[in-house]
């Protein structure tokens, strides 16, 4: 199958699925067409997946991967308190995964999210890599004129919450990079193979893979029992990093309803993000290290593996939950969880311009934004 051909094939899945009636044209052209509304603002987000940067091809299903292409952007999008309409997306493949089943699944991934939240694929491209695959995800959604939430509009006495919780993506990155995969069954796809072509499914024990096998009883270890509920958690956390769950619905009622003064979501870190967020304000922030949401999988499992559970709510990235700041007028009328997902607040907008600061009990320190970053200074 050639390109061509499969677009002519992604248009029809495409046409099959009538989410948005303004999209006058969509796969199989130019360009699209997406017709306007008066009074309406369109919020447009871009992000680009790169191998071996953003994913490693060997750990993460392409079925799982489609989803992340998309749930990446949709997270920009609730940030702005908007609603997702039309995406575009753009796939560089290398040959001898062009002509695996890799392209199918990303796309079932993909189109599975998007029609979860009635977004309509209005195009993109494809086209070959020599070595690595490389992804562009764009986003297209809206609000009424002048009701985006910005990151530039948090005020000095605002409080600041965050949704759900935190950590659980970063704990999953370390997982695979000890050696944990996804299990057949959450991946939605074959059994990833070791290099003889074997089924594998390996798990991570103190440090340690085994591989192929289900957790077991030996000798002076854990219970049965236990390390069930050992292996649960890492699939768990696997999950967390491989395939994120966007607050949309968050983010559509602190929009709509005016609930968040400034808004951005959490991708590259609670201590990055909120470094953003007071800077673009020009305001500072005094954090509670008690009320910080840490996801009880990451406490469940860090012990163990030496590593700190509240570093990683603080530093560890692409947990996308949305970090917003509310007037204490509005606190009230916020919901206790939308989507089954509640919220945690856990600090104060100060008028410290850039001071951010965190506390527990009696010990205060300045909070420096460790979060990823794609080109850090050595300096």
């Amino acid at each position: 199958m050639n390109e061509f051909d499969f677009i002519r094939r992604l248009r029809d899945q495409t046409q099959s699925r009538k989410h948005s009636a303004r999209l006058v044209t969509g796969v199989g052209d130019d360009a699209s067409v997406i017709s306007q509304l008066a009074g309406r603002a369109v919020v447009v987000t871009t992000d680009l997946l790169a191998e071996g940067i953003d994913f490693y091809r060997d750990a993460t299903p392409p079925r799982l991967l489609g989803h992340k292409a998309l749930a990446v952007s949709l997270s920009d999008i609730a940030a702005m308190g908007a609603r997702p309409l039309w995406s575009l997306v753009s796939i560089g493949l290398p040959s001898e995964i062009w002509d695996q089943n890799f392209k199918d699944e990303f796309f079932e991934g993909y189109l599975t999210l998007a029609d979860e939240y009635g977004v309509a694929l209005a195009g993109g491209d494809v086209s070959r890599t020599v070595e690595q695959i490389v992804i562009d995800s764009i986003l297209l959604g809206e609000v009424s004129s002048g009701a985006a939430v910005l990151r530039s509009t948090a005020q000095p006495g605002d409080q600041i919450y965050v949704t759900g919780t935190l950590g659980g993506s970063a704990a999953g990155l370390k997982l695979i990079e000890m050696g944990a995969r996804i299990r057949r069954q959450e991946a939605g796809g074959r059994l990833q193979e070791d290099a003889e072509g074997r089924g594998v499914s390996p798990t991570v024990r103190e440090g340690s893979i085994a591989r192929g096998v289900s957790p077991t009883v030996r000798e002076g270890s854990a219970t049965r029992d236990d390390e069930n509920s050992e292996d649960d958690s890492i699939q768990a956390l696997l999950l967390r990093h491989l395939r994120p769950s966007p607050r949309v619905g968050w983010g559509i009622v602190l929009g709509e309803e005016r609930l968040a003064g400034a808004m951005i979501d959490i991708s590259d870190g609670l201590s990055s993000d909120l470094a953003h967020l007071c800077r673009e304000s020009n305001v500072g922030a005094l954090i509670q290290s008690a009320e910080i949401p840490i996801d009880k999988d990451v406490a469940k499992l860090c012990g163990r593996r030496a590593l700190d559970p509240l570093a990683l709510a603080l530093h560890g990235g692409e947990d996308f939950e949305l970090l917003f700041t509310v007037h204490p007028d509005n606190a009230a009328r916020l919901p206790k969880r939308v989507d089954g997902v509640a919220i945690s607040c856990i600090g104060e907008i100060t008028n410290q311009p850039g001071v951010i600061r965190i506390a527990e009990k009696n010990r205060v320190w300045d909070l420096e934004p460790q979060g990823f970053e794609h080109f850090k200074s050595e300096v």
